[in-house]
Order: structure tokens, then sequence, then C-alpha cells
């Protein structure tokens, strides 16, 4: 037979009912949920120019005077996120390696897996405003809301990255008599460090941004302040706010990047690449020179 022959046979098209079906359930859900809605979208015309109007009462003209405090604060807000990450680093790395498939036994494994879903479902404002009612309207209260809030999605982070690593190492370490505890030391911890070390500070990125907004329910920091200015309508003061905590996040954002970077890629690695061209060229004169 061939290719022109109509007895050939040819692969089945794929179905594509189920993907349609998917989608038409997904548009039904997303019509029904906006048609619950009390809006009224003859409002949405107005949006652009209110915009522009409060954006002048912010940024035309913002009022300096607060900065001292501002930049009080958001270093407050910055040590929030950074105890934060801390705590939940040392909680979500062992127990998201024990959550690994290739570490832990099922037992444990599973019951792990389920904790960090559920605290992955519980918003880091919840977090807070449950807290509020134990340790107060203290800084302590948003540290201890972002570590515990960021702990499920770190967890899984964790034991997603060691079930990622290759098996070359562990089958090498099992191979020499090695238990888990020999394999999780010398072969996936050695192997997960960097991408680990990058998602820590990935964290820390994180809880700069949510401190801002712990700070709006009475956790402290930047956000506190930018609320109490909010309510009293002080937009000049306002405006001064938004732009320390835009520039300040991006400075964060831009320093532990490029710590990220350098962690996951290397040091060095320029620096060899520039300098192996020479090294060969002097070695190839000093061939010519013998010959």
């Amino acid at each position: 037979m061939t290719a022109n022959d109509p007895n050939t046979l040819l692969p089945r098209r794929p179905s594509r009912l189920v993907p349609t079906l998917a989608a038409v359930a997904v548009g039904i859900v997303v019509i029904a949920a906006t048609a619950g809605l009390p809006i009224d979208w003859r409002d949405l015309g107005t949006v652009p120019a209110q915009l522009v109007h409060f954006g002048g009462l912010m940024f035309e003209s913002p009022n300096w005077e607060k900065l001292p405090r501002a930049l009080t604060e958001m270093w407050r807000s910055i040590s929030m996120a950074w105890i934060g990450a801390i705590l939940c680093v040392l909680v979500s790395i062992p127990l998201g390696m024990l959550a690994a498939g290739s570490v832990g036994p099922v037992w444990l494994r599973l019951p792990l897996r389920g904790v960090f879903a559920v605290i992955r479902a519980v918003p880091e404002v919840i977090i807070a405003l449950i807290l509020l009612t134990i340790t107060g309207l203290t800084p302590f209260t948003g540290a201890l809301a972002l570590g515990i809030a960021g702990i499920g999605t770190q967890g899984k982070w964790v034991y997603e990255t060691i079930e990622s690593v290759q098996e070359g190492a562990s089958e090498a370490v099992r191979a020499a008599g090695g238990g888990t505890a020999e394999v999780t030391r010398w072969a996936l911890w050695p192997a997960a460090a960097p991408a680990l070390l990058s998602l820590a500070l990935y964290r820390f990125e994180i809880n700069i941004r949510t401190s801002a907004v712990l700070g709006l329910v009475g956790a402290g920091g930047i956000g506190s302040m930018l609320a109490n200015y909010t309510n009293y309508r002080q937009w000049d003061t306002v405006g001064m706010l938004l732009i320390v905590v835009v520039v300040v996040t991006m400075t964060m954002d831009a320093i532990s990047g490029a710590i990220r970077r350098r962690i996951t890629r290397g040091p060095g690695i320029a620096r060899t690449t520039r300098t192996a061209l020479p090294a060969r060229t002097t070695r190839s004169r000093n061939v010519d020179r013998v010959r």
C-alpha cells in the first residue's frame, strides 16, 4: 500500500469532546458568578476618570514630611517579612523533605501533604486575624502569620524539588549500603540545596509584598500607616507611602533576584569563561616555541 492508497490506515483524530465540555462548564460558572454580583456595569465608564483624579491627588505633590516615619515603618515590614521567611524555611524544609516520595513513608508523607494543602487554602490575612486574638496588635503577629502561611507553599516546593532530583547519586549511596538518612544527607540534600535556598529567598520577596497587606488588619508596618492615612483621605501622604513601598520592594526584589541567580548558576562562570581563552592561547604559544 502507498500513501495515496485509500485503504491506508490513518491515525484516528483525538476527540475534542472532553476539553470542549470542560470549557463550556467553566464559562457557565463564570457567567453565573458574574450575574450573581450586584454590579452596575455603567460605572465602568467612570473608572478611568476617577483613576486620573485620585492619581493626581496622590502624586502631584506628595507629602515628604512623613518620609522618615514611612521608612521606619517600611523597615518594620521588611523585618516582619524576614522573620516570617526564616520561620517558614526552618519548619518547611525538614517537613517538606519528609513529605517527599523518596524519603518519608506513606503513613507520614500523605498527612504532611494534607497539612500543606490545608495551610495553602487559608490566606495570610485570615491567619493574621486569628492570631490577633492571641498575640495582639504587634509586628510579631504579622511575622508569625507570614511564617505559618508560607509553610504550605514552601513545603510543597521542597518535596517537589526533592522528588525532581536525579536518582544517580541516590542509587550510588544505596549501593554503598546507605539507608534513607544517608541518601537524604549525601545525595538528595547536596543536589537540592541550591534550589531550596533560591526558593527561600523567593519566599522572602513574597513576604515583603504580603507584609504591607497584613498591616491593613493591624499587624503593623507600612500597611497600617497606609490604611490610617487612606481612611483620613490624606492623599498626598498616601502617594508618598505608595512611592516608598514600590521603590523599596523593587530594590529588595532586585537584590534578592541577583543572589538567587548567583546561587542557582554558581559563582565565577563568566570569569572562568573570560580567563580560559587566554590560558589556552599561552599554552599554544609555549608549544609553538618548543616546536
